[in-house]
């Protein structure tokens, strides 16, 4: 999947680990994702943690697209931070899955997101 995640790539979006219904990845936040007051821009954290959960919401082998997402930004992020997000919850009904995501950079909870996939009927190949 993230050979086909052009924008992924072009955050600079790592995978650490994935397995079924989970998936951790990392990025080191760059100046070009700051906003006007030097801080990481509330997409940023969004995008990294929406990303480990479209990847851990796609492995059961379904394409699986997001319904509802929201994040809550808990800490600043600055330049030159490792941001690590992980699907840490995973609840999967047939068609429907519901997500948990952390964003941590350290030890240290700077996002969580939640996150409620529909499960489509097309194989991944």
């Amino acid at each position: 999947m993230l050979s086909q995640d052009s924008f992924s790539s072009w955050l600079g979006i790592e995978i650490v680990e994935v397995s079924k219904g989970k998936c951790k990845v990392k990025m080191t936040v760059k100046k070009e994702m700051l906003n006007s007051m030097d801080y990481a821009h509330g997409g940023i954290t969004y995008s990294l943690a929406d990303t480990a959960f479209g990847f851990a919401a796609n492995t059961y082998g379904k394409f699986a697209v997001s319904i509802e997402t929201s994040i809550n930004h808990i800490e600043a992020i600055e330049e030159g931070d490792v941001l690590v997000a992980e699907s840490i919850i995973e609840k999967t009904g047939n068609k429907l899955g519901f997500h948990i995501v952390e964003v941590k950079r350290g030890k240290e909870l700077v996002a969580l997101f939640k996150g409620v996939v529909y499960r489509t009927s097309k194989d991944w190949e």
